[in-house]
């Protein structure tokens, strides 16, 4: 079916010719003769769209709306009446009705606004989905997944991230274990309050222990003022550790103390400071293995490794490519203002065939130069790096990556219709709007690629 939809009104023979109409275009129609029955049968009924007469006996349309739009939040109500004016429509659309249908009007005109109904709550729940998508972004690096490694690492990191837990991201580097970090970050409690990042690569170790816990005035040469440091600039918020396994061992035992007693002691104080944080850590090492050797301490490694998340390199989730080239393509179309029109399929085959040592990122930066490079209308191979070569005979079929667009392609359409059917709890209506196709080509698309609900 295209949508529930009731029909109120007193008048049996419009009821029954209205009906046969929008039941005609798919819908599935139920009828009320007056107020007080459609309010009876709403919860079985549970319509999309409501079509109520302004006049009938007992309660009339003006004074059923407010109930309607009450009860029914996600319904669409569109008034009809044969008493119509100009400041009638107003005063309906004032108190909720989103269209006005004049009596007499013809069957077309009732299916057209029944339609433009339908399109007005796709695109409200686009919108939706839009701004969740951007809660859970970084900047201009969304959280592309559709290989089932990666839904299955998301699944598990929405489950963690109202949690205060210890986080641990592991993978290698550039898969995006930062954008993960502020992910957890936006959808935990601490949403409204600071994420604080650092590398502990990236700083000197002399200048690390300051970075990090802060110092009191005077406290070592050149401390000509006190620094409060980034862990009680984050108290109440996050703070990522990024590259935790660079973290010299004298700051190993230091992180430790705070991470069990919550409280940290500047250099040069005397009296620690209490700290409210949530620690994300990340690492492309072996941190096994560096424990193994002596060079991370165990009791901070097991402190870390609370909640663990293994985050897979993108040769490994080969369906992402795609989704992460799209974004990747319109973001820096739109950004460089050049009037490109796509990407050929040989480009996408060999981008899809690539190892990706550099991970999204490098993704990311290929994808920037070609877009950059490019003369024409499209992106071609001649735009990109030429370590992005051709690929060399049937990899999938000699036993590695199968490397085949139309598979992953598939791979990639299957997993969201699944995610769809799941969110929407089995209801194949409202997955297909999430999904944004008709519903006749979601039940094809369930037959074409088995999928039971």
């Amino acid at each position: 079916m295209s949508g529930r939809i009731l029909i109120i009104d007193d008048d049996e023979a419009l009821r029954d010719s209205l009906g046969l109409v929008l039941a005609a275009e798919g819908f599935e129609v139920s009828g009320a003769e007056d107020g007080e029955s459609a309010l009876r049968c709403l919860e079985a009924i549970d319509p999309e769209i409501v079509l109520c007469d302004l006049r009938m006996p007992g309660m009339d349309g003006m004074e059923l709306l407010p109930e309607l739009r009450s009860r029914l939040r996600r319904a669409t109500v569109i008034l009809m009446s044969a008493y119509g004016t100009e400041e009638l429509a107003l005063e309906a659309m004032k108190r909720g009705a989103y269209d006005y249908l004049a009596k007499p009007f013809q069957p077309s005109e009732a299916v057209l606004a029944v339609r433009k109904a339908q399109e007005r709550e796709r695109l409200r729940i686009a919108n939706r989905l839009l701004r969740r998508d951007v809660q859970r972004s970084l900047g201009e690096r969304p959280i592309v997944a559709a290989s089932p490694a990666m839904i299955e690492l998301l699944e598990v990191m929405e489950r963690t991230a109202s949690f205060k837990a210890t986080v641990l991201l592991t993978g290698e580097s550039g898969t995006g274990k930062e954008v993960l970090a502020r992910a957890i970050h936006v959808q935990s409690p601490r949403r409204e309050q600071i994420f604080v990042g650092v590398n502990c690569g990236a700083i000197p170790e002399t200048l690390l222990e300051s970075e990090l816990f802060g110092h009191a005035k005077g406290a070592f040469t050149g401390a000509d003022r006190a620094r409060r440091g980034l862990f009680v600039e984050a108290s109440g918020g996050t703070l990522f550790l990024d590259e935790i396994g660079e973290l010299p061992t004298p700051l190993q035992v230091k992180l430790l103390r705070v991470l069990q007693e919550e409280e940290v002691r500047p250099l040069g104080e005397a009296k620690p400071t209490e700290v409210d944080i949530r620690v994300i850590a990340a690492t492309s090492r072996d941190l096994e293995a560096e424990v193994a050797a002596g060079r991370f301490r165990e009791d901070l490694f097991y402190r870390l490794n609370v909640v663990r998340l293994q985050v897979p390199p993108l040769r490994e989730r080969r369906e992402d490519i795609p989704l992460l080239v799209d974004h990747f393509f319109a973001h820096f179309r739109d950004a460089l203002g050049k009037p490109l029109r796509g990407i050929a399929d040989e480009v996408l085959e060999r981008l899809v065939a690539y190892s990706w040592p550099g991970n999204v990122r490098e993704l990311e930066n290929v994808i920037e130069r070609a877009v950059i490079l490019a003369e024409g209308e499209w992106i071609t191979p001649a735009d990109l790096p030429d370590n992005v070569e051709r690929p060399r005979g049937p990899v999938g079929a000699s036993g590695g990556a199968d490397l085949s667009l139309k598979r992953a392609r598939r791979a990639a359409e299957s997993e969201m219709i699944r995610r769809a059917l799941r969110a929407t709890g089995g209801n194949r209506t409202h997955a297909a709007r999430l999904l944004e196709i008709s519903h006749r080509a979601l039940l094809y698309k369930l037959k074409e690629y088995q999928i039971r609900d």
